[in-house]
């Protein structure tokens, strides 16, 4: 998280450099020749700060694929891990209730055809 902010900061920071810039030179009391000769300064600069700006986005970007694929990662093990545990869960509560079906009801009662003796024999 804190490298979002780092990136977002350094950002915000280019950005306003830049447009900080362009406000004093256009606010500030000099002639139309000295401003015109620092406007193009500033021009000549962009292309730098553009690639500066570029290469921290894409700093910033590698940062969140890698996090979001550590993300993805974990997400993934807990789901298998809860996967697991809800199969293991379901077969004690169906061990369960077949022990309680087995002492409950008598065994003249019981059906002579179980479920299980039909599915063999289709």
């Amino acid at each position: 998280m804190s490298n979002n902010r780092a990136g977002s900061f350094i950002g915000g920071l280019l950005l306003g450099s830049a447009l900080g810039t362009i406000t004093g030179l256009l606010m500030a009391p000099r002639t139309g020749r000295e401003t015109r000769r620092l406007l193009k300064k500033s021009a000549d600069a962009l292309p730098e700060l553009a690639e500066d700006l570029s290469t921290s986005v894409q700093l910033q970007a590698d940062r969140l694929s890698e996090s979001a694929l550590r993300n993805w990662d974990e997400t993934l093990l807990r789901l298998k891990q809860a996967i697991a545990a809800g199969i293991e869960a379901s077969a004690r509560e169906q061990q369960a209730l077949k022990q309680v079906t087995d002492e409950e009801v008598p065994a003249d009662a019981r059906p002579l055809v179980t479920t299980e003796d039909r599915r063999s024999q289709e």
